[in-house]
């Protein structure tokens, strides 16, 4: 038992720098969209799939060790929640101490990783709104009364932009 003790800690401390790595990028991410720098979006959204990855494997391993101390235990996997277990180790003071540590620093972790998805969320959603606004506004321009736009001997040509669209360049 022992030993999976020492493995789930090992897990439960792999995922929590994982996370970490994760708000690290969360905050470069934040950057990255107030700059609305696409190519660094996507390269940042690979960086960060990468450590969703490597949490999903920790995951699976943690689960592992639950399902395996589960069975020398005689509970079922589905009651050896972190909290449970550090109940269950009222007789192993320092195991149950560094139990309670990870968990309490995971889930500060997560709720860190969270409030940066919302905000993240909230500034995508903005620069979403932004993009419609322009957009729309290119559209209304297309659309302008014939009277809006004269040439330079006074003559209306009708349109506001030429049928082709604009010039990116410029």
């Amino acid at each position: 038992m022992a030993s999976l003790m020492d493995s789930l800690f090992d897990v439960l401390e792999k995922e929590t720098a994982e996370y970490e790595c994760l708000i690290a990028l969360s905050s470069e991410k934040r950057r990255i969209i107030i700059d609305a720098d696409i190519a660094g979006l996507e390269e940042i959204t690979q960086r960060e799939q990468d450590v969703i990855n490597r949490i999903l494997h920790l995951e699976n391993k943690r689960e592992e060790i639950t399902d395996d101390m589960a069975t020398v235990l005689s509970k079922d996997p589905k009651e050896l929640t972190i909290t449970n277990m550090v109940a269950f180790l009222h007789k192993q003071p320092k195991e149950q101490e560094r139990l309670r540590e990870l968990r309490d620093t995971l889930r500060t972790t997560l709720r860190q990783m969270e409030e940066n998805n919302r905000q993240n969320d909230a500034l995508l959603q903005q620069a979403m709104e932004m993009v419609e606004f322009d957009l729309m506004l290119f559209k209304s321009l297309r659309q302008a009364p014939a009277t809006a736009n004269y040439n330079n001997k006074a003559y209306n040509t009708g349109d506001i932009l030429p049928s082709r669209g604009f010039d990116a360049k410029q």
